[in-house]
C-alpha cells in the first residue's frame, strides 16, 4: 500500500472481503476435488488411497486459512486489527455469499479467518456470523437432492423393480445387470419382512439421495420411503464381493441409521453441490440427529462446530442448570466438566498432569490430533477443540470452578462474571464404563464387557492402541456401544513393542513391587493386561471367555505384522446380522472382499 495514497476503508473492505469470497471457492474447489476421487478409489479397491484423501481433505481446510490470513495481514497492514474495518468487511462479505448454495460453509470460513486474527476471546457478534445472516436460505433449490420413484406397489416383484430402476441412476458403482436383479429382490424382501402387510402397500415413493456416500471400504445410497406422513429410512450398505460391487446390508431402523452418522465414525467423502438441502433429508429421516453432527459426518467439521456452539446457545437461553464436574473418576490428565441438561462434556489439559503420567501438554494435543485423522472405527469419540471459549461465571458450581481454577489455573481465568478457557475439547457426553457395570444386571454387565473387548480389538486393528485399558477410559453410549475416550496415551500399534514376561528362578522376584527385569518405554506386556482391567472375578471369566487372545503376545505381534505389510482392515458400521442372508459370516474385523 502507498502511504502516501492510502486506500478507503470501503475499498479496502471490499477488496479485502473478495479475497476471502475467492480463497474460500479455492479451497471448496480442493475440498470437491479430494471428495470426487472416493467414487474412483472404491471402484479400485483403492483403500490405502482413501485413507490418504481422508488425512489431505482434513489439512486442506487449515492450510488454506493460514495462506489467506498472511495475505490479508499484507493488505490491511496496521488496520489488520481495526474493528471498525473487519465489520465493514463481514458486511460486504455477506452481500458476496449470498447466491451460493454453500453460504453457511462460507460463513464459518470468514469466522474462522477473524478469529485467526483477532484470537477472539469468546464472540464478537460485529466481525463474526455467530448465528448466520440468513433465516432462510438465500437461494432456491435448483436440482433436487434426490431421486423419486413413485408408482403403485404390488408386493416384492414390483418393489424390486422400482428398486433396480433406481439403482440403475448410479453408474459410478458399476452394477451389472444380473447384481441389479438379484440384489433388488433381496431389498425389496427385506423390507417386506420388516414392514406389516398394511404399510406394504402404503408406500408412495422412494427417494434417493443422488450422491453415493463413501467411507472406509464401503459405499452407500440413502433412501426414504414415504407412507403418507411417515417416513422410513432405507440404506443400501455396498461393498466388493469377490471383487463385484454388491449390496451387503439393508439399514431400516432410524437407531442403525442413525449409527453411521454418528459422533464415533469419521467422516463421510460424499459430493454435495447444497449442504443445507442434503442435511434437511438426512434429518427428515433421523429427527432425533443434531444438524452439527450431520454437518461432522459430511465432512464440514468447521461448520459443524458453529453449529454446535449456536446449539449451546440455545440450550443456555433456555435452561438454568450450572456446569459441574463430569461423574467417575477424576482424570490424570484431563479435567472434565459437563451441565446435567446437556450431552456434551469438556475436556481441559490440566497444568502438572498426576503421578506416573510423564507426558506433556503438546503429547496430549498431537495424540488429539492423532484420533482426529484417524479411522475411527465407531469406538472413538469425535473431539472437537475450542480456543478462547467464553461461559457464564454464574452458571458454573462453585466446587468445579475452584477445581478448574487450582489443577487448570494457565488455561481457566475469571473475568468479572466471565469463564474464560484458552483451550478445551468437545466430546459427546457417555457413561463411564466403570459406573455403568456397577449399576446395571448381570445380563447387561456381561454384554458390555464383550463389547469392552470387541472395542479394544476394533481400535487395534485399525492401527491405534489405546495405551490405557482401565474401564474408566472407555464409556457406554445410549445405544449400548462401548467407545473410548481417554486419548493421553493412545498410539500407534506399530510403535509399540509387545512382550512377554521373563521367567524367574526366585519367587521374591514375583512378589517385588518392582520389575525385575528392564522396561523400555514402549514396552507392552499383555500378560499384565488382566491385572489391570479392573474387572470382579464373575465378569474377569467372562472377559476370558471370549477374549483370551488379548493376553497373548502372539496376537498383537501377527497384527503389527500385518500393519507393517500394509493390510488394512475395516470395521462395519452394522452387526453381522444387518447383512444379507448370503454375506453373513463370523469372522470380526474381516474385509468385504473376503465375504462369500
Amino acid at each position: 500500500m502507498n502511504p502516501d495514497n492510502p486506500v478507503s476503508t470501503s475499498r479496502l473492505a471490499n477488496l479485502v472481503a473478495r479475497s476471502i469470497r475467492d480463497t474460500f471457492e479455492h479451497f471448496q474447489v480442493q475440498f470437491r476435488a479430494i471428495t470426487c476421487r472416493a467414487k474412483q478409489r472404491f471402484a479400485r479397491q483403492d483403500w490405502h488411497g482413501m485413507q490418504s484423501d481422508h488425512r489431505e481433505r482434513l489439512d486442506v481446510y487449515a492450510s488454506t486459512v493460514e495462506q489467506l490470513q498472511a495475505r490479508i495481514g499484507s493488505m490491511l497492514e496496521r488496520r489488520l486489527h481495526s474493528r471498525l474495518m473487519w465489520a465493514s468487511i463481514k458486511a460486504v462479505y455477506s452481500g458476496l455469499i449470498d447466491e451460493r448454495d454453500d453460504w453457511e460453509i462460507a460463513e464459518t470460513y470468514f469466522n474462522s479467518i477473524t478469529r485467526q486474527i483477532f484470537s477472539t476471546i469468546g464472540v464478537d457478534n460485529e466481525i463474526e456470523f455467530v448465528h448466520t445472516d440468513y433465516t432462510s436460505p438465500p437461494t432456491p433449490s435448483h436440482h433436487a437432492v434426490h431421486h423419486a420413484c413413485q408408482r403403485p406397489w404390488h408386493g416384492q416383484s414390483s418393489l424390486a423393480h422400482g428398486i433396480g430402476s433406481l439403482l440403475r441412476l448410479y453408474p459410478q458403482l458399476c452394477l451389472s445387470d444380473t447384481v441389479i436383479r438379484k440384489d433388488s429382490l433381496a431389498v425389496a424382501t427385506a423390507i417386506t419382512q420388516f414392514l406389516p402387510s398394511h404399510q406394504q402397500h402404503n408406500i408412495e415413493r422412494i427417494e434417493m439421495i443422488t450422491s453415493v456416500f463413501y467411507r472406509g471400504e464401503h459405499a452407500y445410497l440413502l433412501d426414504r420411503m414415504v407412507l403418507g406422513s411417515t417416513t422410513i429410512p432405507l440404506v443400501l450398505c455396498f461393498c466388493h464381493v469377490r471383487n463385484r460391487v454388491r449390496i451387503d446390508a439393508v439399514l431400516l431402523k432410524k437407531d442403525d441409521v442413525s449409527i453411521l452418522f454418528g459422533y464415533t465414525r469419521s467422516y463421510f467423502h460424499v459430493e454435495v453441490e447444497r449442504p443445507h438441502d442434503m442435511v434437511a433429508f438426512i434429518n427428515s429421516i433421523l429427527p432425533r440427529k443434531k444438524t452439527a453432527e450431520v454437518y461432522i459426518s459430511l465432512g464440514f467439521s468447521k461448520h459443524g462446530k458453529t453449529e454446535l456452539y449456536r446449539n449451546a446457545l440455545r440450550h443456555l437461553a433456555r435452561t438454568k442448570d450450572k456446569y459441574q464436574l463430569a461423574k467417575g473418576k477424576r482424570g490424570m490428565v484431563m479435567v472434565v466438566f459437563t451441565m446435567p441438561s446437556y450431552p456434551v462434556v469438556f475436556k481441559i489439559i490440566k497444568d502438572r498432569f498426576d503421578y506416573p503420567k510423564e507426558c506433556s501438554r503438546q503429547d496430549v494435543i498431537d495424540r488429539y490430533h492423532l484420533v482426529f485423522n484417524h479411522d475411527r472405527a465407531d469406538r472413538l469419540i469425535d473431539a472437537q477443540q475450542y480456543k478462547y471459549l467464553v461461559l457464564d461465571r454464574h452458571r458454573f458450581d462453585p466446587e468445579l470452578l475452584d477445581e478448574l481454577l487450582k489443577v487448570a489455573g494457565r488455561t481457566v481465568s475469571v473475568d468479572n462474571n466471565r469463564v474464560v478457557i484458552k483451550h478445551c475439547y468437545a466430546e459427546r457426553r457417555v457413561q463411564p464404563l466403570d459406573v455403568y457395570l456397577r449399576q446395571v444386571d448381570e445380563p447387561s454387565a456381561r454384554a458390555a464387557v464383550i463389547d469392552y473387548g470387541n472395542a479394544i480389538k476394533d481400535l487395534v486393528v485399525t492401527g491405534l492402541f489405546p495405551g490405557d485399558l482401565l474401564l474408566k477410559n472407555f464409556g457406554m453410549t445410549r445405544k449400548r456401544r462401548v467407545v473410548f475416550y481417554d486419548y493421553d496415551e493412545i498410539c500407534l500399534l506399530t510403535q509399540c513393542k509387545f512382550r512377554k514376561i521373563p521367567n524367574t528362578e526366585y519367587e521374591e522376584d514375583v512378589l517385588a513391587a518392582e520389575p525385575w527385569y528392564g522396561v523400555g518405554a514402549m514396552d507392552i506386556f499383555p500378560q499384565e493386561f488382566i491385572h489391570f482391567l479392573g474387572l470382579p472375578p464373575h465378569l474377569k471369566r467372562v472377559f476370558l471367555e471370549h477374549h483370551s487372545d488379548l493376553f497373548e503376545v502372539e496376537y498383537w505381534s501377527d497384527l503389527q505384522r500385518k500393519l507393517k505389510a500394509g493390510d488394512l482392515f475395516h470395521v462395519a458400521p452394522y452387526p453381522d446380522q444387518k447383512r444379507l442372508p448370503a454375506r453373513r459370516h463370523t469372522h470380526r474385523n474381516q474385509t468385504c472382499t473376503d465375504v462369500a
